[in-house]
């Protein structure tokens, strides 16, 4: 589960480390970021979604890694979700920031990151040895019992 999500946002981060211009103007579609943060989000976002989805992949720090995804998809959600209600429809950008000629529609997205989400909870309260990973830890339940 871990590589699937930890190679999913890798590859979801190529377009838009390549190019964050397309980028930002996917995200000003949104509607939802004052103007001023647009070109900055452009930039983190992608490096965040690479580190993320590289230290899932190498297994350093897994939890934090799917926290920090999670967090990012609970983002995401939101504001598909947002724009789901005011009926808008746009290119969420997410793999690709060019014309692929098929688009998705808001539900379609709003399901595939619930899923996703799912798949980081997974990853985040796993609690067995974990296989090819380069740094161990146990489960977050694990962690939080007295």
């Amino acid at each position: 589960m871990r590589w699937f999500l930890g190679l999913a946002f890798l590859y979801a981060s190529y377009h838009k480390i390549v190019s964050p211009a397309h980028f930002a103007k996917i995200i000003y579609g949104y509607y939802l970021f004052p103007d001023a943060s647009i070109n900055i989000i452009a930039i983190l976002l992608p490096f965040l979604e690479l580190f993320s989805g590289l230290a899932l992949i190498l297994g350093v720090y897994p939890r934090s890694a799917a926290l920090i995804i999670n967090g990012m998809l609970l983002g995401f959600i939101v504001a598909l979700g947002i724009n789901l209600v005011q009926g808008q429809q746009f290119d969420c950008g997410c793999f690709s920031v060019g014309e692929t000629g098929y688009t998705y529609t808001t539900g379609h997205l709003l399901v595939r990151d619930i899923i996703f989400f799912g798949l980081g909870l997974q990853v985040l309260f796993y609690g067995n040895y974990r296989r090819w990973c380069l740094r161990q830890s146990g489960s977050l339940l694990n962690s939080l019992a007295p």
